[in-house]
């Protein structure tokens, strides 16, 4: 009898590919969160700068 130089997986390989996959999704989902705050921040920090120029530009043509 000749044996098979390519085994088929066994549960446990199955199971561990499955954990591995996961983690990697829960490390991809931990990525997207953190860019979507970052996201959020530059979003919030590029309006707070646009509101100060405008109530400044605004004040100081009425004080003018």
């Amino acid at each position: 009898m000749t044996q098979s130089t390519s085994p088929e997986p066994t549960l446990a390989d199955v199971i561990d590919k499955i954990e591995t996959l996961s983690k990697d999704v829960e490390r991809s989902n931990e990525r997207f969160a953190n860019y979507q705050q970052a996201v959020q921040w530059v979003v919030q920090l590029a309006f707070t700068l646009i509101a100060s120029a405008t109530i400044t530009i605004i004040i100081s043509s009425v004080l003018k």
